[in-house]
Parts: C-alpha cells; sequence; structure tokens
C-alpha cells in the first residue's frame, strides 16, 4: 500500500515535467497495487458507474476497430489514448482505502510550483531550457499543458485559501495566496492558452456558486474585474494573444501559419459533416483522419489539412462512434461528477478537475491528449477514492 501511494505521488510530480516519467510510474503503479485488492470487493464496485464506464468506452474503442475505414495503425493508435481510463477504476479503489491521497495532490502541486518558477527563470534565460519548445516562457512540453496545469493549481487551492482565511489562520492565507499568485501571474506574463482564459471564467462562477454568499460574490466578481483591468493594462503579451482571435479568424485562410481560430471553425465544420453521414456508430475507431482526407479541397491551405484530431472532444467521439460514444461520454463525465457533490477538499479538487476537463474539451480533445487525459484519470482516481472513503467513514 504504501509503496503504491509513493509511486501514485511520483505520477503527479512528474506529470507536469515528461511523458516518459509517468508512463514507467504507471506500470509500476499496478506492479504495486495489484496483489493489495480485494478481488471480489473490487468485482461488486465495478457495477457502479464510475468504475464501469471507463471499461465501457474502452470496449466501444475496441469494438469500433471492426467497422472503421481507417488504416489499421490509425484504428491501434486511436485506441491508446482511450486505454489509459481503465485506471480510474483502481486509482477510485486504492484511494477509497489509502490514507495519503493528499500527499499526492501535494506532490502535483509542489511539482507546478517550481515548473512555475523555472518557466520565469527560462522566460529570460532560454538556454536554460531543458527542451526545445516553442514558446520562450515554457521549459518542457508546451503552453497549453502549462495552462492547464496552473489553471488546476489555482483553484484547488482556492478553497483552503478562503478556510484558513475564515478560520484566522493569516500565514496559511497568504501562502495559499502566494501561490495562486505565482500561477496566475505566470499565465498573464509569460505563457497563456486561450483554452485557460474559458476554463477560469466556468470555474469562477463555479467557485462563487458552490463557497460564496450573494455578497461574497459580488466582492469577488468586482475584484475579478478590477484584476482583469490591471492585467489588460500591464500586459503586452495578454492583449496580443486576445486580439489575435480576430487576427487569426481573418486571415487564417490565407497563412495557416496563423490559422489557429480558423483552424478549429474549419476542423469542427468538417467533423460535424463526417458525424451527420454516419450519426449513430460513427465511422470507426481511428477513422478521423480517412474523413478530413475524403473533405479536403484545393480551395485553401486549411482546406486541404489533413488532421486526426477535431480540437473538440465531443466531436472527436462522435465521428469515430457516434450518438453511442457521446451517449457514453456524457454518461462519464456526469458520473465522476456525481462522486463529487459534497462538501470538502477532496470533492472540491475532483470537481474541479471534470469541470476543467469538460470546458477545455469544447476547445480540444482533452480527454484523450495525453497530458490533460492523464491529468483527469489521476485527479478523478485520487480525489474520487478520498471522496468514496469520507462517505463511507462512519462518522458521515
Amino acid at each position: 500500500m504504501r509503496a503504491a501511494d509513493v509511486l501514485a505521488a511520483l505520477i503527479a510530480a512528474s506529470l507536469p515535467w515528461s511523458t516518459t516519467a509517468p508512463s514507467v510510474f504507471v506500470g509500476l503503479w499496478l506492479l504495486a497495487v495489484t496483489p493489495t485488492i480485494d478481488w471480489r470487493d473490487y468485482g461488486r464496485r465495478l457495477t457502479q458507474p464510475a468504475y464501469a464506464l471507463p471499461f465501457l468506452m474502452l470496449l466501444l474503442a475496441v469494438m469500433g476497430m471492426l467497422w472503421s475505414d481507417g488504416d489499421w495503425a490509425d484504428r491501434l493508435h486511436a485506441v491508446r489514448p482511450v486505454a489509459k481510463l481503465v485506471l480510474i477504476p483502481p486509482l477510485l479503489y486504492h484511494f477509497s482505502r489509502s490514507e495519503r491521497g493528499y500527499q499526492v495532490c501535494l506532490a502535483f502541486l509542489v511539482s507546478c510550483a517550481l515548473l512555475a518558477v523555472y518557466s520565469w527563470i527560462v522566460l529570460f534565460d532560454p538556454t536554460l531550457k531543458l527542451t526545445a519548445t516553442a514558446s520562450s516562457g515554457v521549459p518542457v512540453k508546451n503552453y497549453i499543458d502549462q495552462s492547464q496545469e496552473f489553471t488546476l493549481c489555482v483553484f484547488a487551492l482556492a478553497l483552503p485559501a478562503l478556510s484558513f482565511w475564515r478560520g484566522g489562520s493569516t500565514i496559511a492565507t497568504i501562502a495559499c495566496l502566494a501561490l495562486i499568485g505565482l500561477f496566475l501571474t505566470n499565465m498573464v506574463f509569460v505563457a497563456f492558452a486561450r483554452t485557460a482564459l474559458l476554463c477560469i471564467a466556468v470555474l469562477l462562477t463555479l467557485f462563487a456558486w458552490r463557497h460564496l454568499s450573494r455578497r461574497a460574490a459580488l466582492l469577488l466578481l468586482a475584484g475579478v474585474i478590477a484584476a482583469s483591468a490591471l492585467a489588460w493594462t500591464s500586459s503586452p503579451y495578454l492583449r496580443q494573444r486576445i486580439t489575435d482571435i480576430v487576427v487569426e479568424y481573418q486571415h487564417g485562410r490565407e497563412d495557416i501559419s496563423r490559422a489557429s481560430t480558423a483552424q478549429r471553425l474549419t476542423y469542427w465544420r468538417k467533423a460535424a459533416t463526417a458525424f451527420a453521414k454516419a450519426p449513430l456508430f460513427g465511422h470507426g475507431t481511428g477513422s478521423i483522419k480517412r474523413q478530413f482526407e475524403r473533405a479536403a479541397s484545393q480551395e485553401s491551405s486549411l482546406d486541404a489539412e489533413i488532421v486526426s484530431n477535431p480540437h473538440n472532444q465531443t466531436l472527436h467521439v462522435a465521428v469515430q462512434w457516434g450518438l453511442l460514444g457521446v451517449t457514453l461520454l456524457c454518461a462519464l463525465w456526469i458520473a465522476h461528477l456525481r462522486l463529487f457533490m459534497d462538501d470538502g477538499l477532496a470533492a472540491w479538487i475532483g470537481l474541479v478537475v471534470v469541470v476543467q476537463n469538460i470546458a477545455s474539451s469544447l476547445l480540444n480533445s482533452h480527454l484523450t491528449d495525453f497530458h490533460e487525459g492523464w491529468i483527469y484519470v489521476l485527479g478523478v482516481g485520487v480525489a474520487g477514492g478520498m471522496a468514496l472513503k469520507t462517505k463511507a467513514s462512519p462518522d458521515y
């Protein structure tokens, strides 16, 4: 049990920095946790939607290969992002018995804080980067992954900050606010993904609804408006990121290198057209690339582009598995949301993880992307296990 807890913490700590290390630690974690499982008890829990739906998603992905018209390499490649979801049930089971769930969350928080500091360092001295990245203030991976991590940390810390303030713990409140400030200033001045802007708006609303009175919510709104105005006037980088949306939409068809907004709209249109041709069961696992090949035209470089990711999770599922897949996807999100409807820090962290994934999946395929997908798996598994443990306690 202790080895499994330590390895889960190592997965969380390595996730902001690497893709290889978390995969290695996941394999070791499975080896460590397997002997601790009471298989009869685990089998009974698999009847619960939160446990069962990840396996149903994988089963659909495997069966979808049978009616896919994509290449076999594409079919097999499309199964892999879904396969990681089946790690959620053993994580739920393990952390419903473990006493060290918060240490895993803390490992992720500390790792992200170190990344934020390092991000400022490489902004001024790019030669100190560990790997070559496209953005100057992003030392590893990309600015979208970094922004998603920092947004999650900001809102995970929001409830402890509020609780410490209400309890009169001044030093603890200041520490939480300092960490929140570290993450927010990094996004404002160093590296910012516009998907995070949508997530921040949704999560702010959720926080106010769940934890604030009407008067406190209005004060928060006023503070957010003031802070946003200050960030807008003081950060040329932030202004450019926001105003580029219009530029990318207007000129994306002529210059694909500046086409982020226009690309998404084109991807969504093509994916929706493909879905309409096979609405019930889709075109099969790994068929997205083939559908974009058929929809390609020579009207512009953007219309001729062929991708295997429509940058919307619902369309990503709909093209491959139709309404059946979309129904399972929504059921998965709802089942995991229901794990976190109670009070408490574990429930709040899990709720932030799920809601952030749903919001960001409007603009990306974040459930099946590697980095954001593993954040979802680990966050739901660890926080969900802690929430289940709280519900099962005699004092609940």
